[in-house]
């Protein structure tokens, strides 16, 4: 990714234009450009076409070394180190998960059965993936910690992946985690019918009131990490009547422990 951005400056000062010029130029701003060159910002395949389209007699450049890059992606895909950066960064997280309990609340065991079912992976690869989700964690035991806000459908709760020790302990571990000073559990119950999160699971980061808010959202086949203001408010939205259906914070607990001991036991 270094070399993609050194050799976008390099196209660029040779075309004679500023980073402002280029990204009129792209359809994005002139600052997305520059971090891109510095590496601070992954490029996407979109941004990589519209490079190409740029700088023709380059014969395709940027759409390969984008494709070179992403065969390197490691424990973490190139696609999600954006929010990795904005997780680290955020003083608060609202997370709606309608399938799954939230990454940063699983045990490794179900994070270890999530990744046997998502991917074929060998025994090494697969402790690096479960590695790497468990050192996100390590968020939540900093002294100045994100408050993390998780809304779980109860679907999530009844799922069973692994086996039955697997979910007695991850419901366990969730209910333990709900009573951190930082961390509100809410449960949406099954009773509750269509609403608005059931589309799709995504998470709001919050940097205080002088930065905006960054949304991130899964899809089928990555997730995306979007800074638009109006997408970002729709979701903030989202999530509120998203927990307006949910079960008050400690009735939401009791359901998680009725539920590990009554079906996973």
């Amino acid at each position: 990714m270094a070399f993609f951005g050194a050799e976008l400056r390099r196209a660029r000062l040779a075309a004679g234009m500023s980073q402002d010029q280029l990204g009129r130029a792209l359809s994005y701003s002139g600052d997305l450009i520059g971090k891109v060159e510095i590496s601070e910002r992954v490029p996407t395949p979109e941004f990589a076409g519209r490079c190409d389209d740029a700088f023709p007699h380059l014969d395709g450049l940027f759409a390969r070394l984008l494709g070179l890059a992403r065969r390197w992606d490691g424990p973490h895909p190139q696609w999600f180190r954006d929010w990795l950066r904005v997780e680290q960064e955020a003083t608060a997280l609202r997370w709606w998960e309608p399938m799954l309990v939230p990454g940063l609340l699983q045990t490794a065991d179900y994070a270890r059965a999530l990744f046997r079912g998502w991917r074929s992976v060998g025994d090494d690869e697969l402790e690096d993936l479960v590695n790497a989700r468990i050192e996100r964690q390590s968020i939540l035991d900093r002294p100045t910690s994100p408050e993390l806000w998780v809304v779980i459908d109860e679907a999530a709760l009844h799922r069973l992946i692994g086996s039955p020790k697997i979910m007695y302990d991850q419901l366990v571990h969730l209910a333990d985690c709900s009573c951190h000073t930082s961390i509100t559990i809410q449960v949406v119950p099954a009773d509750a019918g269509a609403h608005a999160g059931l589309l799709g699971a995504f998470i709001v980061a919050g940097f205080g009131e002088d930065a905006p808010s960054i949304l991130y959202v899964e899809t089928a086949v990555e997730g995306q990490t979007i800074e638009k203001s109006s997408l970002v408010n729709r979701a903030g939205s989202a999530f509120d009547r998203v927990r307006a259906e949910a079960l008050p914070h400690k009735s939401s607990r009791d359901l998680i422990e009725k539920v590990a001991e009554e079906r996973w036991t």
